[in-house]
């Protein structure tokens, strides 16, 4: 017997495909601590590329997610700050944070290589 689904909301979808893009989720987590600079954003996740950092950002900014402030100073400082509606993510975030504390195992730790 197969049955007939609603349809999903094209509204919903398009939201989970922009916060589960890689590293989207994991950039705005760190920016709801407060504005930061790109290698302040890049130390607080592991893993990522200075490359893939500049182009989520860049998507996020597009989106209407981040901003990015130029301060004229010696030398050129940039920071990235949330949006209103970047930080209005922040429910939405700490519900995901909470389903992967009950739900997900810890990663393992790396396995080192014997000298």
């Amino acid at each position: 017997m197969h049955e007939s689904l609603p349809p999903v909301c094209t509204r919903y979808h398009r939201a989970v495909e922009l916060i589960g893009r890689r590293w989207a989720g994991a950039i705005i987590q760190a920016l709801l601590a407060g504005p930061a600079r790109f290698a302040s954003i890049r130390d607080a996740i592991p893993d990522i590329s200075d490359r893939m950092l500049s182009e989520r950002l860049k998507e996020l900014e597009t989106e209407g997610i981040v901003t990015r402030h130029v301060h004229p100073d010696a030398p050129v400082r940039v920071e990235y700050e949330l949006t209103d509606k970047g930080r209005d993510l922040q429910g939405a975030l700490a519900a995901i944070g909470a389903w992967a504390e009950r739900w997900l195992e810890p990663p393992a730790p790396p396995v080192r290589a014997s000298a």
